[in-house]
């Protein structure tokens, strides 16, 4: 073999390398939109700082009025299947429209979650998990009720190249069903990476309620940061249509937005939100 077909193998193999170390996850991204629910099937170390402004449906409480949300989530890979999992704390601010403002700390949330399925060759991922919530916050923002509940879910992931379907059905338990009420959830995502600089995707989100509470006379629920323990909610269906984006700033750090508005029924406490995130992964 002369010195030019030694180049020409060897820059081959180092390319076949590089594909193989990259993998088809490397292009994937984590749902941005719903994010104390909708759990990514991927495994890694990573904190995300996210806020949310929810504008609220007036159809519901009868007066309109918007939610501010601010929180961090954290991920630990304990190894490459196994992952702790912390969704949900943070700071939440009310100001309804006839003046009222009411603002307080979330719940604590955290669980683990682990990736039964891991199949490189088909571009595919199904992880299960759990997480546990704890009524650590201020009933002021409806939070610190109740006895807690746990949040059992599965995630899943299928590639098809740059484009990615991802998909989460799960449901919550509450451990005092006066309190709190019992719901069932399918989230679903499709992303599409044209660019490290702009992942679009699509998104659809939603909640149906199970059980009644005694806590309070809605016809519906909170959707996510609230359980309201509604007593006239079961079998109230919600939904969220949403689109957005994520950016690849660095290796390390995506920044994500989503849009999203409620859909199937309008007397909803969801009129609109926009979330924004990043990730910084370790």
């Amino acid at each position: 073999m002369n010195s030019k077909s030694l180049c020409i193998a060897v820059g081959a193999a180092a390319l076949s390398q590089a594909a193989l170390a990259e993998g088809w996850t490397d292009k994937a991204i984590a749902p941005v939109a719903n994010p104390i629910y909708f759990e990514t099937p991927l495994i890694q170390n990573e904190v995300r700082p996210l806020f949310a402004y929810h504008r609220l449906d007036s159809g519901l409480l009868g007066v309109g009025g918007d939610v501010k949300v601010y929180a961090a989530q954290l991920r630990y890979a304990i190894n490459d299947r196994l992952a702790l999992i912390a969704t949900k704390d943070g700071y939440t601010q009310i100001k309804l429209d006839n003046g009222a403002k009411l603002d307080g700390w979330n719940d604590l949330a955290a669980g683990l979650k682990y990736a039964l399925v891991q199949d490189e060759a088909n571009q595919f991922l199904v992880t299960p998990g759990f997480t546990v919530t704890v009524p650590t916050g201020n009933s002021e923002v409806f939070q610190g009720t109740g006895k807690g509940r746990a949040d059992l879910f599965v995630s899943a992931m299928k590639g098809f190249g740059d484009f990615h379907v991802t998909g989460n059905v799960g449901g919550t338990v509450p451990f005092d069903f006066d309190e709190n009420t019992a719901n069932l959830r399918f989230n679903a995502m499709a992303d599409y990476y044209l660019s490290r600089w702009f992942i679009p995707f699509v998104a659809f989100n939603s909640f149906l309620t199970v059980s009644e509470g005694n806590a309070i006379g809605l016809p519906s629920e909170g959707f996510d940061v609230i359980n309201f323990g509604s007593s006239n909610a079961s079998g109230h269906l919600q939904g969220t249509i949403g689109a957005g984006f994520r950016s690849r700033l660095t290796a390390s750090l995506d920044f994500g937005a989503a849009y999203e508005f409620g859909v199937i029924d309008t007397d909803d406490i969801f009129k609109d939100r926009l979330t924004v995130d990043f990730i910084w992964r370790f």
